[in-house]
């Protein structure tokens, strides 16, 4: 059987101020109604003979995780916790401990949660031809057939034919520059390295002992100390960071001597910044990619996206990028947008939390909007899904009032409980025990008002959380 693997440890900094820490790219809608993440789902349940996705993530993002897989109707194969940042090699391993627990002879597809695919038929024509050879022991990768010399992708150069359309692996090549990926092109026998891997799970875990054994010592024991919480995979943090950290590329592919490749066609991209989105998504008559409330006048070639309920107007400006949140604005030239991350370093360094959080903020419960702050107050739009509740909880630092906007509230506050109904309020003082629940089948909105000594979220002691969050 297939078994999709998902990878969605990346940050996407360079798609900042869109894309942040709690939020990165992969979980973004940037093109339609789903997100990157939930394409990359959808496209792998379409393959035949397929289970359930695994999907290797943060913990910070495990709920959003979850909630897109519920959006798109499909259940998962398991969400494995990663405790930090190990680049892919250990956490293809986790997925490859994970499903050999229930399938001996596990297909892995592994992909990233981030990639663009717009030939659907051409990639599982390509899938096909990879396993065929998979069955046969190699390790596969998929290259994509370049159509212009891109100096931003690694590179894999084709070797012997294996079988039809299928070579074995005659290198991988760094990040080229500009001349060299002009020949790269006129040879033909080159194609960007997608990133996109099929192989037996056993196969690559043989290919790891042999050439990485200190990586698979490391993972196998953090997976033998696995715990499971909801749908999650938690991993002992001490023997998970004793693994090396290092790419498959780098740990298996560049040493392993059954190593393939299938190239293929299939309007891939990987999103990697603003001008690759401008570049893969439709634009008007002006070359404009205009995406929310946007005037263009007399301008070409631009990306602007506009925030919730703020308008952008462009007069005479060309190749620019301009990026609206409701926290952070980007205006870039396009052929600069590849160093937005030194924007997102110059932000850390100052300890700014820009890089971090979006104003608005996804709890497994909902979400909250921080509409208004000042010292010592702060106000936030909280929005409660249905049959969803906040954890028990108090705050040693500050006070609450709640007003609903909509929806009916079930309130806990020390030894009372009551209904919270539209147009009325209630007041939480400091250190009481309080929570907030949904009882209904519409979502409750209600506007919070905190006011106190310090306003922060780790001033949240919590007593009782469905979430295992306490």
């Amino acid at each position: 059987m297939l078994h999709p693997v998902v990878l969605s440890g990346g940050s996407g900094t360079r798609l900042w101020p869109l894309s942040r820490h709690n939020q990165p790219k992969q979980f973004l809608s940037l093109m339609g109604d789903r997100s990157l993440f939930q394409e990359t789902l959808l496209r792998a349940s379409r393959l035949p003979e397929v289970q359930p996705p695994v999907t290797v993530c943060a913990e910070d993002h495990r709920f959003m995780v979850g909630e897109q897989l519920l959006e798109v109707g499909l259940s998962n194969g398991g969400i494995i916790l990663e405790p930090a940042a190990r680049n892919t090699a250990p956490a293809i391993a986790l997925a490859a401990l994970h499903v050999l627990e229930s399938d001996p002879d596990a297909i892995m597809l592994v992909m990233p949660a981030d990639h663009l695919i717009e030939d659907e038929t051409s990639f599982r024509s390509a899938v096909e031809r990879a396993w065929a050879q998979a069955d046969d022991d190699w390790l596969v990768t998929f290259g994509i057939t370049p159509d212009y010399p891109e100096t931003g992708y690694g590179y894999i150069r084709q070797g012997a034919e294996l079988a039809a359309g299928v070579h074995q692996v005659a290198s991988f090549v760094e990040k080229p520059d500009a001349a060299t990926a002009e020949h790269y092109l006129a040879e033909g026998d080159y194609a960007w390295n997608s990133g996109m891997f099929l192989f037996r799970a056993a196969r690559y875990l043989d290919e790891l002992k042999r050439h990485v054994p200190a990586m698979l010592e490391a993972v196998g024991a953090a997976y033998a100390g696995r715990t499971t919480d909801l749908d999650f995979t938690r991993l002992p943090e001490a023997e998970f960071l004793a693994s090396p950290s290092d790419s498959i590329d780098y740990a298996v592919m560049e040493k392993t001597d059954r190593a393939a490749v299938v190239p293929v066609s299939c309007g891939w991209s990987d999103i990697g910044s603003w001008s690759s989105l401008w570049a893969v998504a439709e634009r008007d008559d002006d070359g404009n990619l205009n995406q929310g409330d946007v005037i263009s006048v007399d301008s070409t070639g631009n990306l602007v996206r506009a925030a919730d309920r703020r308008m952008i107007a462009t007069l005479g400006v060309e190749d620019l990028v301009i990026v609206d949140t409701p926290d952070a604005t980007l205006v870039a030239r396009k052929d600069r947008v590849q160093d937005v991350k030194m924007i997102v370093d110059r932000l850390k360094s100052e300890g700014r939390p820009e890089h971090l959080f979006h104003r608005k903020v996804y709890r497994p419960w909902g979400n909250y909007d921080s509409i208004d702050m000042g010292e010592r107050f702060q106000v936030k739009r909280i929005v409660v899904k249905p049959g969803a509740a906040l954890s028990l909880q108090k705050h040693h630092r500050r006070a609450e009032h709640w007003i609903v906007v909509s929806g009916v509230a079930e309130v806990t506050c020390d030894d009372r409980v009551f209904d919270l109904r539209e147009n009325e309020s209630t007041y939480i003082p400091l250190g009481s025990v309080h929570r907030l629940r949904n009882n209904g089948a519409e979502p409750v909105e209600l506007i919070e008002v905190q006011s106190g000594s310090y306003l922060g979220e780790d001033d949240i002691v919590r007593l009782e959380d469905v979430y295992g969050r306490s």
